[in-house]
């Protein structure tokens, strides 16, 4: 753990698997907001043993980070997910609950200390675990068609100038003259998410909900069911 984490404290749940696992097979590191009014009772969620839910690490709204379960051994925090040829990210991951109560609840925007002490343990999460940046993922890509979380005022942006995670490197002037503008081909849009690590459907609801939570990730000013040339540039600008 890094030395110089102002605000650290222990306090273990017991929703983990008992067996431990190699520090090689370590590839993911997911966020996630907690999405309940409490953050004292989200806390409570993840230590009580009935809620079979746990993480890894809790940054709490003053920033003050909990470790809940350590690293080497698997929490329950992504449940059925996809990434690319990855399957039920749990065993491969490591998963950061963030305190928000989340859309259901008045969504807010994340604290300066939260972001601080994310992109702190983040970047020590990164280094000794050997993470690649594009395995960096939200809730919301990982489980799109029931998850939306963390959502569009995550500062996805942000992370990327600091080395993690990803962004695209399109200029902003140039993208807001394709919002809206039609494109012609949806299909190769959905082949190259399925592409980026996105799971694929044929159904038409479950287009719109995994296109609805890159458009959370990548294009957080506006989430709709349209593909649009802003969205299409931007995805093969990702690839």
């Amino acid at each position: 753990m890094p030395e110089n984490v102002e605000k650290l404290t222990l306090n273990y749940s017991p929703n983990f698997n008992l067996r431990k696992r190699e520090k090689s097979k370590v590839k993911y590191l997911i966020f996630h907001y907690t999405g309940m009014k409490s953050e004292k009772n989200a806390i409570k969620r993840l230590l009580n043993s009935r809620s079979k839910v746990s993480c890894h690490y809790f940054i709490k709204r003053n920033g003050e980070i909990i470790r809940m379960v350590p690293d080497l051994y698997v929490a329950w925090h992504a449940g059925v997910s996809f990434w690319k040829k990855d399957r039920l990210l749990n065993s491969k991951s490591i998963g950061i609950e963030i305190s928000n109560p989340g859309h259901r609840n008045s969504y807010q925007n994340f604290t300066r200390t939260q972001i601080k002490s994310l992109i702190y343990i983040s970047k020590y999460l990164l280094k000794k675990y050997k993470i690649n940046r594009q395995n960096v993922l939200g809730h919301s890509d990982i489980a799109p068609l029931r998850k939306i979380d963390p959502g569009e005022n995550f500062p996805w942006k942000l992370l990327a100038k600091n080395k993690i995670s990803i962004w695209h490197k399109l200029d902003d002037r140039q993208l807001i003259k394709l919002r809206n503008v039609k494109i012609i081909n949806n299909k190769k849009f959905y082949k190259l998410l399925s592409k980026f690590g996105y799971m694929s459907s044929k159904k038409k609801l479950d287009k719109i909900k995994i296109l609805k939570n890159f458009q959370r990730r990548f294009r957080p000013q506006l989430i709709n069911n349209f593909v649009d040339k802003e969205c299409y540039e931007i995805i093969k600008c990702l690839i």
